[in-house]
């Protein structure tokens, strides 16, 4: 079984700042607290976050725009893989993030849904705010 998780999010940014700070290493960590952070900045390349507990490989890459990736937890069994796509509309000064998650185990659901709160929007809002 999977779930979906839909989720929609403003950033006091521009698209670009927003799609920097999801894609460049270096930015990623600091906004998660200087967890470890290797993240390709290519289609099809790596990407390993939060000391290797999120770990996947970019699917599409369109800069300012969308990400989207196959995206997974380190401890789900073997080749379980989910995706992750966030599209980036600006709005004036800011960016709303369209996030959908799909395909993770259903189990996951819940503790994943205040995941995305926790560590992704208010670090992120906290960052480029």
């Amino acid at each position: 079984m999977t779930n979906t998780i839909h989720q929609e999010v403003v950033i006091p940014a521009s698209p670009s700042k927003v799609y920097q700070a999801l894609t460049d290493s270096e930015q990623f960590s600091t906004v998660t607290g200087g967890a470890p952070t290797e993240i390709s900045k290519e289609e099809g390349g790596m990407f390993s976050c939060f000391g290797g507990m999120i770990l996947g490989r970019h699917i599409e890459l369109v800069p300012n725009q969308r990400i989207v990736q196959a995206w997974r937890v380190a401890n789900w069994e073997p080749g379980v893989f989910s995706i992750a796509k966030f599209e980036l509309k600006e709005q004036g000064s800011d960016t709303l993030i369209i996030f959908d998650h799909i395909g993770f185990p259903e189990e996951q659901g819940d503790h994943l849904s205040v995941g995305w709160g926790d560590n992704y929007w208010k670090p992120l809002e906290k960052f480029l705010g």
